[in-house]
């Protein structure tokens, strides 16, 4: 089962980037707060949104999607990146974040 859900804050604006496909990336980078005061930042992308929110450095946010490593070319060589691919980015306590948090976990729910 892979299901990522991280709320915190975003460190720097939206970055909204157009690939060769033509689909749209907007990559966030959420800073959250754990329990013991630790400051972890997580970096989000989302592809090709169909609502995303307008947010900027300082809001608050919630991501709920999958953990993935995806694999690129820069500089000559093949880098990765771990990240969260995600279903929705919203502000907390909305509907929408409501919503993709019970279809996210409905799986493990529903185990016997």
């Amino acid at each position: 089962m892979n299901i990522a859900i991280v709320q915190g804050m975003l460190t720097s604006p939206p970055r909204e980037r157009t690939l060769a496909s033509g689909d749209t990336l907007i990559s966030y980078e959420i800073r959250s707060v754990e329990a013991d005061e630790s400051k972890l930042t997580v970096p989000v992308s989302w592809l090709s949104p169909s609502r995303p929110p307008r947010v900027d450095v300082g809001d608050e946010v919630v991501a709920v999607g999958v953990v993935r490593r995806r694999f690129f070319r820069a500089g000559g060589a093949t880098q990765s990146r771990t990240e969260i691919a995600a279903e929705l980015v919203a502000r907390p306590g909305s509907k929408r974040v409501q919503q993709a948090m019970r279809r996210a976990v409905a799986p493990v729910i529903s185990v016997p």
